[in-house]
């Protein structure tokens, strides 16, 4: 949609507008070296660690953008006529991480706004634009972006399923967004946005917003971008026009642009992929009760706000297994299973309409109130749709997770805790399954002392109160005492919100499934394989379970069989066979019987390489090569690489196996991913 400010600019010619502004960054960088500053305030007042917004200036409401893809050189040329809430005279503050700041205009007058970039990188926030504005409600911005952008990932066309054209999408949580625009980058803030895509022809965009139309590019709409008239205009280029009109924190903003084609899956919803048959039909064969799992959310939260439910499944270097971008989730092709279990990932990122996207935790400091409620949400979804032992089962893999996690930050258990000081500390690399986990074990803490009845009341009562704002803990809290009295006096609240580890009044699943599961991986250390009539109902997440429960102690060189008349009545005339494998090494006796290593489930596979690279046994090192080249979710990456590098002094070789492999896949991976990958290498080698 084309505003007034777009409508004046329009006949001002793009050279003189080009000329003009770089005469100003000219003499920005001048006064700059001259010690002629422009004004900045004397303090700062941040609201969030992870972001330079001052809660003293006022939260932008609406973004007006347009950007130009340049696939050759994988920038992308852009502006942003930035709105607030009234006019605002002095500095006002963005975020920015890596783009180039070509103008700022007033809309209006088109005369050039002083601005200045900090001169420092801060290697978590980036570098702090600043605006001197003047009794101003708006102004436009003029940027490019970098190849090296945290947030954007640009796929060669062999990199693409088809191998024919190019590919590109955002990941902008959690700290990221400032990487493809500038803005108050925190989700403390909440924008509407509308956006125009111009692309190559052959190519679609998909958006978390309403698609309003695909046309041909006007003119005068690149005035003041450095691709300019021409190149917008040229032949061959198509404009993809997107409306937001619901307000969403700026790690929530998402696009892809590529060979994308789409199947209906349900009135509400459509699956999205590149367009291959085999991976439409697949994606819309697993995702096909989406719209069950819709209407059973809405009977637990109350009403949908968003009308559309897409789902795009992105290819294989997604970093993530889902994004719970608002009307178009963004998922990873290893959701796709074959039995409708990916649905679960869906569940999960469907829930995200109620608690992060509808309610958001106002910084990353309280993230547990965006995962830790999705998680319950998720949950209670699953267990009407798909029943209660499959619930249970999701309840008794997070519970293995959260101990996983706990023991993971042994050494730092600030991060244990639900409220947690990420001053100083990048999101990305402190992100786990804490505040999904023992978020969800607090609210079901609550659910257990005052029922479900009660509490299912309160959810949506909390919902409808807080819908479309930013929260913090402490706003919880409050709200949750008021509505429930005396709750503080039946539950530690501040033991379960800001104390470390595992409180002790935290539930362990007790499902008859989750408890004969458990007591079959204790007994694989008696050499004691689960027999086939006993897994013949498992699917992959039964698996998963049964390898994360396996005990820690076993080895490739330890005796472990205590029972051999057992081993023979078992496994009769197999059992010579077991018990050489399970001499050698444990895990191929089992991967002989159950192929686990072979699985279409990354889940399973991913559990499965672990285990056996932690007990030494390299038989599986060109599977776990494949894993690690074909895929960049960070679920998988980060297990299989710690795996590697924590291998004692002896298994050197591990980690220079390791570091090939990072090499070799790294440009396959998102920038994210890299990042993530690169901080394990930092802290093991």
């Amino acid at each position: 949609m084309l505003t007034s400010a777009h409508e004046t600019k329009k006949n001002i010619p793009f050279s003189f507008v080009f000329q003009f502004s770089l005469h100003y960054i000219q003499f920005s960088e001048f006064a700059h070296s001259h010690s002629l500053s422009l004004p900045l305030p004397s303090t700062m007042s941040p609201i969030d660690p992870h972001s330079f917004t001052d809660s003293t200036h006022p939260f932008t409401t609406h973004i007006s953008f347009s950007f130009y893809f340049d696939f050759s050189s994988s920038i992308i040329h852009s502006s942003a006529l930035i709105s607030l809430p009234s006019p605002h005279s002095g500095p006002f503050f963005l975020d920015t991480r890596s783009l180039t700041i070509h103008s700022i205009l007033d809309p209006n007058s088109q005369t050039p706004i002083p601005f200045s970039l900090s001169d420092e990188n801060d290697p978590i926030k980036g570098r702090n634009l600043t605006v001197s504005l003047s009794d101003h409600s708006s102004f436009l911005v003029t940027f490019s972006t970098s190849p090296s952008s945290s947030a954007l990932q640009w796929l060669t066309p062999p990199q693409t399923f088809n191998k024919t054209h190019p590919f590109v999408y955002t990941q902008c949580q959690a700290i990221h967004a400032r990487a493809v625009f500038p803005c108050q980058d925190t989700p403390a803030v909440r924008i509407r946005y509308s956006a125009r895509l111009n692309i190559p022809s052959q190519l679609s965009a998909v958006m978390a917003a309403r698609h309003v139309e695909r046309r041909r590019p006007s003119g005068n709409e690149a005035v003041g971008l450095a691709c300019g008239d021409s190149l917008w205009c040229e032949e061959g280029r198509v404009v993809e026009e997107f409306e937001m009109e619901q307000p969403v924190p700026p790690y929530l903003f998402a696009f892809a642009v590529g060979e994308i084609g789409n199947r209906e899956v349900g009135p509400r919803t459509r699956v999205y992929a590149e367009a291959a048959p085999e991976v439409l039909d697949a994606a819309a064969r697993e995702f096909a009760g989406t719209e069950d799992m819709i209407r059973q959310g809405e009977k637990l939260f109350g009403e949908y706000e968003w009308e559309r439910f897409d789902l795009l499944v992105l290819p294989p270097s997604f970093p993530y297994g889902g994004m719970e971008n608002p009307r178009m989730v963004f998922l990873t092709p290893t959701v796709i299973k074959g039995d409708a279990s990916g649905a679960q990932v869906v569940a999960h990122e469907l829930a995200h309409s109620w608690t992060g996207n509808l309610i958001t935790n106002k910084t990353n400091e309280h993230f547990w109130l965006n995962e830790g409620f999705t998680t319950y949400a998720e949950r209670r979804i699953v267990e009407v749709v798909q029943g209660e032992n499959r619930a249970a089962l999701n309840i008794g893999i997070g519970w293995r997770g959260l101990n996983d996690e706990i023991e993971r930050f042994k050494d730092n258990l600030e991060f244990t805790k639900l409220k947690n000081n990420q001053e100083g500390i990048n999101p990305d690399d402190v992100y786990s399954q804490v505040p999904y986990e023992k978020g969800f074990q607090f609210l079901l803490r609550i659910e257990r002392e005052i029922g479900r009845p009660k509490f299912d009341e309160f959810l949506k009562k909390y919902i409808s109160t807080f819908k479309f704002k930013s929260i913090d803990t402490e706003a919880f809290l409050d709200f949750l005492k008021e509505n429930i009295p005396g709750i503080e006096k039946q539950i530690d609240l501040e033991v379960w919100t800001e104390g470390t580890g595992i409180p002790p009044d935290a539930f362990e699943p007790d499902s008859s499934v989750y408890r004969m599961i458990v007591s079959l991986a204790n007994e694989f250390e008696n050499g004691r394989m689960p027999r086939e009539d006993e897994v013949a109902d498992w699917q992959g997440q039964e698996w998963e379970l049964y390898l994360e429960n396996l005990p820690k102690s076993i080895g490739a060189s330890q005796e472990r069989v205590k029972d051999r008349t057992e081993m023979l009545m078992l496994y009769g005339t197999e059992w010579s066979f077991f018990e050489i494998n399970l001499n050698a090494c444990p895990m191929i006796a089992l991967d002989s019987r159950y192929r686990l290593a072979e699985s279409k489930d990354h889940e399973v596979k991913v559990a499965f390489l672990q285990r056996a690279i932690a007990t030494g046994c390299k038989d599986y090192y060109n599977e776990v090569e494949k894993t690690l080249k074909g895929v960049g979710r960070m679920k998988y990456l980060r297990p299989l690489y710690t795996a590697l590098v924590q291998a004692p002094s002896k298994e050197e070789d591990n980690k220079v196996f390791a570091k090939r492999l990072f090499q070799e896949a790294r440009e396959c991976y998102h920038p994210i991913a890299q990042s993530v990958v690169e901080s394990i290498f930092a802290k093991h080698l």
